[in-house]
């Protein structure tokens, strides 16, 4: 797939995240550890945003039932999740960040 401008550095401080839509995909850009991620944006234990939820330590905590993700592998690192979320190649050209996806 061709790589898609999401958003500008600017837009995020450090440990913050945004929604992103893709065509029909719920993604999440977070800017964690001097790094932006992208992953998908719903908790894969229960339906809820991950943007919605706490973002520390390079990992994401999800607001309903505090499961907690790495944002570099989408690894579960926390229960009740036990299955990863999927995370996208992110790409920066000057202040412009770019998804795989």
């Amino acid at each position: 797939m061709p790589w898609i401008k999401i958003a500008a550095t600017t837009q995020l401080q450090e440990d913050e995240a945004m929604p992103i839509n893709v065509g029909d995909a719920q993604l999440a850009l977070f800017r964690s550890g001097g790094a932006f991620h992208v992953t998908d944006n719903v908790c894969t234990h229960q339906y809820a945003l991950l943007t919605d939820g706490y973002v520390e330590d390079g990992c994401v905590e999800c607001p309903l039932h505090q499961a907690r993700f790495d944002l570099r592998t989408g690894e579960a690192r926390g229960a009740p999740a036990t299955q990863p979320i999927r995370v996208y190649p992110v790409r920066i050209e000057g202040t412009d960040v770019f998804v795989d996806a």
